[in-house]
């Protein structure tokens, strides 16, 4: 599939991706992928490796925050709240309106609008990771490093500690 047959989400998010010189394009899953685990099972791989992208609204000054986190971890909004100051909820038009993308299909990059965004450190546990690439079937895959660059991000510890 070229990118023209693509939805318009992931043609922003292909175009980003080639501008950067990544060398993965987004490729489209037979399946939607709205839940990490969804995606995860459709690719075959382990829950963890998707970097799934959460949208908060700041209270002070209504952005959006952007924090991408390893898909079998929980976001501690304390510790984002630390880094980036209060959050509230983002509801559907709200991450809509602010980085062009429905929920489930949320990309780290190509955002209408700039967000602040952190990277979970937990991402480099892996080798190799996959995004949301602006809709519920697409994905792009990537490595942590890669995904820190890409979406001009700093790396930090967002999330809960897991479960023994």
């Amino acid at each position: 599939m070229d990118n023209q047959n693509f939805p318009e989400g992931v043609q922003r998010v292909a175009a980003a991706l080639k501008a950067k010189n990544h060398p993965h394009a987004p490729v489209m899953l037979d399946d939607a992928a709205r839940t990490a685990q969804q995606a995860a099972d459709a690719l075959g791989i382990a829950l963890g490796q998707i970097a799934k992208s959460i949208i908060f609204r700041r209270k002070e000054d209504d952005v959006a925050v952007l924090v991408i986190t390893s898909g079998d971890r929980r976001v501690d909004e304390k510790k984002v709240e630390a880094l980036v100051g209060k959050l509230g909820r983002a509801d559907a038009d709200f991450v809509k309106a602010k980085t062009g993308f429905s929920i489930g299909g949320v990309s780290p990059l190509a955002h209408a609008q700039p967000p602040v965004t952190l990277v979970d450190e937990d991402l480099f546990r892996f080798e190799e990771i996959w995004a949301a690439a602006g809709h519920p079937h697409g994905v792009f895959k990537l490595r942590p490093h890669d995904l820190a660059l890409l979406a001009d991000a700093p790396t930090a510890n967002v999330t809960q500690v897991p479960k023994p």
